[in-house]
């Protein structure tokens, strides 16, 4: 679990309670650099099951935001609009699931202030409020309150996560997916623990020839759209 560089635990009761131990910077990045060139792909996806307040997810960021700005410039000059929507991306590819909502909350706001003080430091004058409400809302669809052993949110429905993937130039192609189905490896193998399942349908599958497997479908899709504009087909 991740958390707090100040210390590895928040309280003794928490321990008890919810087996609450945050592992340490040193931990964290040695556990990073043995996928060291995964966290350098801006694309590569990130999934943090038990994510803590976030270290795991933050050192991650840091470390594509890094790559993000070297893939944006070019003979010394940074390219804003390319820089925006790198960066954008790497966001789109971070995912935590956590116990606790006071940790989500804590999480959300801490990769919030990563990346956008990075946003702002290259983008100055040029930094939109309506890329920042973007980020916001990216997190706060990756970033959930559940269990991932019943991959139930807290209200006892599926955790359900977004894919968004760049379409073109500018457009984001937004997929909703079941985690149960992502981890479960196949249509026979996900049961429907949650007694409200007209809300929450289970998905379509399809077999992946090349994998062996059968893969679900997402659940809903968006039209590709503007990523400046995400947030406004929720």
């Amino acid at each position: 679990m991740a958390g707090k560089k100040t210390g590895q635990i928040k309280s003794r009761k928490r321990v008890a309670d919810h087996g609450e131990v945050f592992t340490g910077e040193r931990e964290v990045n040695a556990m990073l650099d043995l996928v060291k060139s995964e966290t350098e792909r801006i694309e590569s996806r990130f999934l943090e099951p038990a994510c803590g307040d976030g270290n795991f997810l933050a050192e991650i960021l840091r470390r594509k935001l890094e790559v993000v700005k070297k893939a944006s410039k070019y003979k010394g000059k940074v390219f804003t609009a390319d820089y925006e929507k790198k960066a954008i991306s790497a966001l789109c590819s971070i995912y935590g699931v956590e116990l606790l909502q006071d940790n989500v909350e804590a999480c959300i706001k801490r990769l919030y202030g990563i990346w956008d003080k990075e946003y702002t430091k290259v983008m100055k004058t040029e930094a939109s409020d309506a890329v920042r409400e973007v980020a916001k809302f990216i997190l706060r669809k990756n970033i959930l309150c559940g269990d991932t052993l019943t991959m139930l949110k807290n209200d006892g429905s599926p955790i359900i996560f977004s894919q968004w993937d760049f379409v073109g130039n500018d457009n984001i192609k937004r997929r909703d997916f079941r985690l149960d189905e992502l981890m479960k490896g196949g249509k026979d193998s996900v049961s429907d623990d949650y007694d409200q399942s007209e809300a929450v349908p289970h998905s379509t599958f399809t077999y992946d020839e090349m994998s062996g497997t059968w893969m679900p479908d997402p659940i809903k899709e968006y039209r590709p759209t503007d990523y400046r504009r995400i947030a406004d087909y929720d």
